[in-house]
Parts: structure tokens; sequence; C-alpha cells
């Protein structure tokens, strides 16, 4: 069971994607886990044969627990030693509640096939608004899957909307009780443990938009760049400079990172928060880094991440720049040692050079480790942050 990040203690296997005798390779999907932030992909990161799957859906596991072994090329299928072994037991389950006898009389117990739905096929579901319960599912063991929800959005007719009126008010989105306490326990882990210094500093972000306006007349309407993508590439070519910002603090030592694995904060549709990394952003275009936010955001919301995109991340960026906030001041996510974030654009009155101008500004800010670097060189770095930004034809 594989760790999505520092605050995921187990994982229940939701289905296989892969039977014994198949072959796999690096980052082929093998399984969908249910983690507190949802249905994860789990890839492999070894190329070899499917000897034995052990865990089965329905499974809690811790994670480190062994779910299924695969030999290499070559090799001959391993028993696991008895240690693993020991540690193979899903999780035992929560027991049940004591119901009176008076009641148990009365009630009637009514057939459930929510587990015969997966976790993200109903969350895609209730988006579409699909009963997936009604589904036939073609999942292992007849579970209804993300495919099975959207050939039948395909053929279902377009459901009807609820009257509204102009006065009506948004329900607002509440996240699951178990997604708030694993935001929650992580968060409360990184001010405990870590000894944050935060700084921030507004750059003048004129010269950049200016750029991304004519480059977007250049471009077709599906094409075009928001300046958030900017901010992403300008951040992950300035951790060049400032390698001690990008990395992990584990085993009390900092470990740099040699790729740039920005984790983007993405808040989901069904409340809560969740970062998934979008790999070698500093060597992606524009274009590329704007087709790989799309997608993210996509996926991080109707279901699909990977595991490695949940636990390859190197330093998060953050942004409340939609809700109107002109600055805020993150907490680190662990292991990692650092965190970005970026406010909204607002007009001010700017000096360039001997005149007072209207100009466009962001204002990002820095969490950093003090146990990794200081004030002096997060200064430093949102200095060059702010540079970069004004020489936009560099990204």
């Amino acid at each position: 069971m594989p760790a999505l990040g520092a605050d995921m203690d187990y994982g229940t296997l939701v289905e296989w994607l892969k039977k014994p005798g198949d072959s796999v390779a690096r980052g082929d999907i093998i399984a969908v886990v249910e983690s507190q932030k949802g249905a994860i992909e789990v890839e492999v990161f070894e190329n070899g044969t499917v000897e034995k799957l052990i865990a089965k859906p329905g499974d809690k596991l811790p994670v480190g627990a062994t779910m299924a072994i695969i030999h290499g090329p070559g090799e001959a299928g391993i028993a696991p030693p008895k240690a693993v072994v020991e540690l193979l037991a899903p999780l035992p389950p929560s027991p049940a509640p004591q119901i009176p006898a008076a009641a148990a009389r009365v009630a009637t117990p009514q057939p459930s096939r929510a587990h015969r739905v997966t976790p993200a096929a109903r969350r895609l579901a209730l988006q579409l608004r699909i009963d997936a319960d009604a589904l036939a599912g073609t999942g292992i063991g007849g579970a209804v899957s993300i495919a099975d929800v959207e050939a039948a959005s395909r053929t279902a007719p377009a459901p009807a909307r609820p009257a509204t009126t102009m006065h009506a008010a948004p329900v607002a989105a509440r996240p699951a009780p178990t997604m708030r306490a694993a935001i929650g326990a992580a968060m409360a882990r990184s001010k405990r443990e870590i000894p944050h210094y935060y700084l921030s500093h507004t750059v003048d972000f004129e010269p950049g938009l200016r750029w991304l306006e004519a480059e977007n007349l250049k471009r077709s309407v599906a094409e075009r760049l928001l300046y958030g993508v900017l901010l992403l590439k300008a951040v992950a070519l300035t951790l060049r400079e400032f390698p001690e910002l990008n990395g992990y603090f584990a085993d009390n030592e900092f470990k740099a990172s040699a790729a740039i694995h920005l984790g983007v904060a993405i808040s989901i549709r069904q409340g809560g928060l969740i970062a998934p990394a979008i790999h070698d952003t500093d060597k992606r275009s524009l274009t590329d880094l704007m087709a790989a936010f799309r997608d993210l955001v996509r996926r991080a919301r109707v279901g699909g991440l990977r595991s490695s995109e949940l636990s390859d991340g190197t330093i998060t960026v953050t942004s409340l720049g939609d809700q109107g906030v002109e600055g805020i001041f993150p907490i680190i996510y662990p292991p990692q040692v650092a965190i970005v974030g970026l406010g909204t654009v607002t007009t001010r009155p700017w000096v360039v050079g001997d005149k007072v101008l209207p100009r466009r500004v962001v204002t990002a800010s820095l969490a950093g480790d003090h146990r990794v670097s200081d004030g002096h060189r997060g200064g430093l770095f949102l200095a060059a942050l702010g540079r970069l930004l004004q020489e936009p034809e560099k990204l």
C-alpha cells in the first residue's frame, strides 16, 4: 500500500486492474485505492510479471502492507518472508453498532449495492446525475467502474435542472469528515514539527500580462494560456537556483531533489483540498504545462489521479487568487520544506522610472523550513522570482 502523502495512514483496495500472469511496466496502473482524499490509481514502479494478488477488493490496509507480489524479468517466483506475511492481513473492520433487541425485531435490513460501485465511479455519477446503483458493472467482481458511468452518460437523456431564482444562494460543499481529519492531521504535524518562517513580495506583473495578452492573440481559444501557468513556470525555473527549497526533510536530514515536481493545490467540488504534482515542471513548455494543468484539475475533481502525482511533489504552490485574496501565508506540506503562495492580480499605483503609473501586480509569499533554509535565502528566491516575471520571454 503506497503512502500517498503525509496525511495517509491506510487505504482501501477498490479494484485490481491486472491479474496474475500479466506483464507490467513502470508507470502501468495496477490497482485503484481509496484513501481519505478519494480514489487513486496505483502505479507500478518496476518492470515484471504479476505473480500473486494478495489483497482483496474491500481490504483496508495500512501503508506499507504488501498488496501483491511482482517478480522481475528472469526471476522465479519467491515466497514472501514470514515478516511480510504477517503484514498482509487487512485492518480489522470497525465494530458494528449494537442494536437493541426491540429495534432489531422491527427493523428490516435493506440490501445495499454500494459495494458494487467504485468510489471514483460513484463520484462521477453524482456529478453527471446518473444512478450508479442501477448500472451493470463490467469491473472486477461486477463492480461499476468509471468506464461504465461514462458509457451511461453518452446514452442517458440530459437531466432536468432544478428551478433557481436570482436570490438562490449556492450550497457550500462540505468535505467528508475523513478528508478534513486527514488535512487537519497533516497540517497539525507540520506546525508542530516544522519551524516555519514567512516572507512576501509584491511583484510588478504588468510585463508578464502584456506578453501573455499578445501571445494569446496568436492562439486559438482552446490553446490560450492562463496567467497562472506563467507563475507556475516562473516558480519552477527559479527553484533551479535554490535547491534547498526543493526536496524533503526525512530521517533528520534534508534530501534535495534533482527533479522539480510542483504540487498544485486544487480545491475539489466535494470540498477539501488535494495537491497532486506536475512532473518536471521546469522542463515543460508553457503550452505543455497548460495542458498538464488542465488535465490535473479535471482528474482531481472527477477521480483518476495517479499515486506518483500524490507522492512525488517536491514543493507545493497554492493560490486563492480566483477568490480575490491578495496574499496567502500557507502551511508547509510535510515532508516538503517550502510552499509558495500566490495572490490575485490587482491594479496598484507603481513607480516606474520617475513616474507613478497604474500597474497590475501580484503578491508572492514563501513559507520555508528553518531547519533547511532561512529568510535570507528565501528573500533572494522571491526577488529572483520577481525578476523572472519581468522577462516573460524567458519562460
